[in-house]
């Protein structure tokens, strides 16, 4: 594809190549060699460019491989050789390294399983689903997905995702992703020992007949079996000791902490020997979690494949590699990616603290009168010199008939000069710090830094990006599921035996 043009020669960074002109035509995309598939190669080396996909295309993709999810029951069956893939959370050029051949492995050749949590935090979560949905649609045997809790119209609102499409398309184009999360699966069982699933088991799941009875094909809910298998987490005790079997999880403000005595008795009862889920960040891509000591195979593993999550966790990547029944880790660091404004924010608002910086100094000066005061404090001299130049005002003399009164207008005055004397040192935090700023913003998808954090200046702003613990308890209040206010309610039923579609509202 043609790449934009630079007809005045202006463009600063020549050795950075222009992104394609148009999108990819669908003469490219879906090639008649291939026979209506799509060529996902050239679909991954143009969306690496920040090329873009036409909403026809997109829709064509998407239907197409509805048809292979629509069909695919709530648990799936696979043996090895197989990679194991957790969160990717929208980090597109990531993925790109996952699927290198040293890493997961080339799509051509290796079976893969997802296990969900494709969209939300990163700002490529559209490209994510393009080039998995057409690597899926040209090995359709050995490439499957699981539902994560990041796949529903809740959390897609709350983050980024839904942003992301209108940005790059349109609410519909949102709304029909939304239709097609409705039908991924929702577990698999590896060799026969293995349940993966992306959050945990739950106190409703005695057998895997309990997974298999689910209707799945809708926005899931806020509590039951459905919710729990997106949502829970195993306790992070060494042991995985818990008071009873189950606790609420008030993380996540929704299902279950379990531990050692639920996980061990589900997994006897199946004849299963471990869990394998995604759901949580980890410093090394992954944990295992061996309550039972540590000479035994864990009860619970935790995958995850979003390297230097958000861009603050400093933490790797990991993808599980089953293969003649022994389980690898492989771990992978974070690949650079193009620049993009948080929230697909635009320049102009970008700008908004510079500008507001220097509108405060404006408005400082006003009410200094023309005397400098320092950016820490007012002292004494200050109000001295103001009450001085406040008698030699007519106008203000008017107003201040007596010592009450001209003291309650010089207090009222030192007031005004403090509040914008900590308004310019906010502003020139902003400013002098906006790289800081917006890389801590990638952890606080709601768009508020933590209280105090500008005031306290450059320090504050470094210790919150310090490393992956402080990233990830400032980034806590994230994982809990968002309230009922804050939850979309379109929702999608789908009759199966019919592979009809039909959209209700439903309360959620």
């Amino acid at each position: 594809m043609d790449t934009l043009k630079d007809p005045a020669n202006d463009r600063h960074v020549k050795t950075l190549k222009p992104p394609p002109h148009r999108p990819l035509t669908k003469s490219l995309m879906f090639p008649d060699k291939l026979k209506n598939k799509p060529d996902w190669k050239l679909l991954k080396d143009h969306l690496q460019k920040e090329g873009r996909v036409s909403k026809e295309d997109l829709y064509k993709l998407v239907g197409d491989c509805n048809k292979l999810l629509k069909n695919e029951g709530n648990v799936i069956y696979l043996q090895d050789p197989l990679t194991v893939v957790g969160d990717i959370h929208g980090q597109y050029y990531d993925l790109l390294k996952l699927l290198e051949p040293k890493v997961g492995g080339n799509p051509e050749t290796t079976k893969y399983l997802f296990l969900g949590d494709f969209v939300d935090r990163g700002s490529y979560s559209i490209e994510v689903i393009i080039l998995l949905y057409a690597i899926k649609l040209n090995y359709p045997n050995t490439v499957y997905f699981l539902r994560g809790n990041h796949e529903c119209r809740q959390l897609t609102a709350f983050f980024n995702f839904k942003d992301e499409c209108l940005y790059k398309y349109d609410q519909e184009t949102y709304d029909m992703l939304m239709d097609s999360f409705d039908l991924f699966p929702l577990a698999c069982i590896i060799n026969s020992k293995f349940i993966a699933i992306h959050g945990g088991i739950s106190p409703d799941l005695k057998s895997l007949e309990d997974i298999k009875k689910l209707d799945r094909y809708h926005e899931p809910p806020r509590s039951g079996l459905f919710c729990d298998l997106l949502w829970s987490d195993p306790v992070d005790q060494d042991q995985g000791n818990l008071d009873g079997q189950w606790k609420g999880n008030e993380v996540r403000g929704c299902s279950w902490f379990f531990g050692n005595d639920a996980a061990s008795k589900f997994l006897q009862k199946n004849n299963l020997i471990s869990i394998i889920r995604a759901h949580e960040a980890q410093l090394d891509g992954y944990k295992m979690h061996r309550w039972h000591g540590g000479k035994d195979f864990p009860v619970v593993i935790t995958i995850f494949s979003a390297p230097n999550y958000c861009d603050v966790y400093n933490n790797k990547g990991a993808v599980i590699k089953f293969e003649n029944n022994t389980l690898n880790i492989q771990q992978f660091q974070y690949t650079p990616h193009p620049y993009l404004l948080p929230n697909f924010m635009d320049i102009f608002t970008w700008s908004i603290p510079f500008v507001a910086e220097k509108v405060t100094e404006m408005l400082y000066n006003l009410l200094q009168v023309g005397d400098q005061v320092d950016d820490e404090e007012v002292n004494e001299e200050d109000i001295k010199q103001f009450k001085e130049l406040t008698q030699q005002n007519k106008k203000f003399d008017k107003q201040s008939t007596t010592g009450s009164n001209n003291a309650k207008n010089t207090e009222k005055l030192k007031k005004k000069i403090l509040f914008v004397a900590n308004m310019i040192k906010m502003q020139k935090t902003l400013r002098e710090q906006s790289e800081s700023i917006i890389q801590l913003k990638g952890a606080c998808p709601d768009k508020r830094l933590p209280r105090g954090v500008l005031t306290a200046g450059k320090s504050a702003i470094m210790d919150a990006l310090a490393d992956f613990n402080v990233a990830k308890n400032a980034d806590i209040v994230n994982e809990k599921m968002p309230t009922m206010a804050q939850s979309p309610q379109q929702s999608i039923s789908i009759n199966k035996s019919t592979n009809s579609t039909t959209s209700k509202t439903k309360k959620k």
